[in-house]
C-alpha cells in the first residue's frame, strides 16, 4: 500500500518514516471527540510509514482519558473540558484528584459551551441555594459524579459551594436521575420526568425543546459558586439573552467550553510535532464538517484559528509547541477535502 499525502508540495510536510502504533481515545463513539479522532488519525496516517497501525477507542471524555494515558492504554486522547485538564494536570484536593505532571498538551478545539440550571418555573426558585429550601418537590436531572464524567463532577461540586449538596438535598427528600450523557437528562426534564436540569451542551436542539410543555427558569449558580470554582482555576461564563428558550436575561453560569487534545510528555517528539502540524495545515478538513451549523449552536467553533489552537490550560508538548512556532501565519491546505 502507498499513502498518498494530502495534496502538498513536495517537501513541505512532514513525514514520520517509520511504523507507528498510535492509539487514539475519543467519546463514546457518535460525538465531537471521536470525529476529531478520526480527522487526526487519518491526517497522521497520511503522513507516516506504510505500515503504521492507528486506532481510535471509545471514551467517556473525562477524567478516563488521563487514566488511560497514565496506564498507557492510550498515546492521544480528548478531553472536555479544557478547565479539567488543568485539574488533572496539577491535582485538587477539593476534587479528589492525583497530579499528573506528564501531561501535555497538542492543541485547543474550541467548543463554546456552558453548565446551566434549568427550573420548571412554578418552583419558588431563584438561586441554586434555593433548590435546598424546596427539595421534598424536586426530580434532579444531571449526570453522575462517579470519579470520570465531568459534568457530573462539577454540577455536584456546584451545588456543594452553594450550599444545597447532593446529600442534603436527598435526604430532604430530592430524587436524583443520573445519565453519562447530557441528552437523556434534557428529555426527562422536557417530558416532565424531572423538574430541574443541570447539564451542558447547551447549543444543541435537546436544549431548545426543554419548553415545549411548560415555562422554564434559568437561576444562577450565584457569586459564591463561580468564586469557589475561580480559586480551583475554573472559569465563569455567560449566555446572552434568547440564547435558550424563555430566557429573558443573561445567564451568568459555570464555563464548560473547549475540546483540549493531551498526551503524555514522553510521546515522541516528531509524533507531537506531527499532530500539531496536521491539526494547523489541516484544519479545514475538520472545519467544513461543522459549516452548516451556525456559529452561535456549532458544537465546534469555526473557523478554527491557530493561535487558538496552541492556547492550551496546560503546557503543550516542546513537539507541538516547535510547530506551531514553524507554521505561524501559515494558510491551512484546501485541496482533497472529503467535505468541501
Amino acid at each position: 500500500m502507498t499513502r498518498v499525502l494530502n495534496a502538498v508540495a513536495s517537501g513541505s510536510a512532514p513525514f514520520i518514516n517509520r511504523p507507528l502504533n498510535l492509539r487514539f481515545r475519543g467519546d463514546w463513539g457518535q460525538a465531537n471527540m471521536t470525529r476529531i479522532c478520526g480527522w487526526l488519525s487519518q491526517e497522521i496516517g497520511d503522513r507516516s510509514h506504510q505500515d503504521s497501525k492507528l486506532s481510535i477507542w471509545c471514551g467517556r471524555g473525562g477524567l478516563d482519558q488521563v487514566a488511560a494515558l497514565d496506564d498507557d492504554e492510550a498515546d492521544i486522547a480528548v478531553i472536555t473540558p479544557a478547565a479539567i485538564a488543568a485539574l488533572a494536570r496539577d491535582g485538587s484536593p477539593v476534587l479528589g484528584t492525583p497530579a499528573h505532571g506528564e501531561l501535555r498538551a497538542l492543541g485547543t478545539l474550541g467548543h463554546d459551551d456552558r453548565l446551566v440550571i434549568a427550573v420548571d418555573a412554578s418552583l419558588p426558585v431563584h438561586t441554586a441555594s434555593d433548590l435546598l429550601h424546596v427539595a421534598d418537590r424536586l426530580v434532579i436531572a444531571t449526570s453522575p459524579n462517579d470519579g470520570v464524567n465531568v459534568i457530573g463532577l462539577i454540577a455536584h461540586l456546584g451545588l456543594e459551594l452553594a450550599g444545597a449538596s447532593v446529600p442534603a438535598l436527598v435526604s430532604r427528600g430530592a430524587r436524583m436521575l443520573e445519565w453519562e450523557r447530557p441528552f437523556p437528562a434534557l428529555h426527562a426534564f422536557e417530558s416532565g420526568e424531572a423538574n430541574v436540569v443541570i447539564q451542558e451542551a447547551v447549543m444543541t436542539p435537546s436544549w431548545q425543546r426543554i419548553a415545549s410543555r411548560r415555562h422554564v427558569r434559568y437561576i444562577p449558580w450565584g457569586d459564591q459558586v463561580l468564586a469557589g470554582l475561580s480559586r480551583l482555576g475554573w472559569p465563569a461564563g455567560e449566555l446572552p439573552v434568547g440564547y435558550l428558550p424563555e430566557q429573558d436575561q443573561p445567564i451568568r453560569t459555570i464555563d464548560f467550553s473547549d475540546f483540549q487534545v493531551i498526551c503524555r510528555e514522553d510521546l515522541p517528539e516528531d509524533v507531537a510535532y506531527l499532530a500539531a502540524w496536521c491539526m494547523v495545515m489541516t484544519r479545514l478538513a475538520l472545519e467544513v464538517q461543522y459549516r452548516s451549523f451556525p456559529r452561535d449552536r456549532t458544537p465546534l467553533t469555526y473557523p478554527i484559528d491557530p493561535r487558538a489552537l496552541r492556547d492550551t490550560s496546560i503546557p503543550l508538548h516542546p513537539g507541538a509547541l516547535r510547530a506551531y512556532e514553524d507554521l505561524a501565519e501559515q494558510a491551512p491546505l484546501t485541496e482533497g477535502l472529503m467535505w468541501k
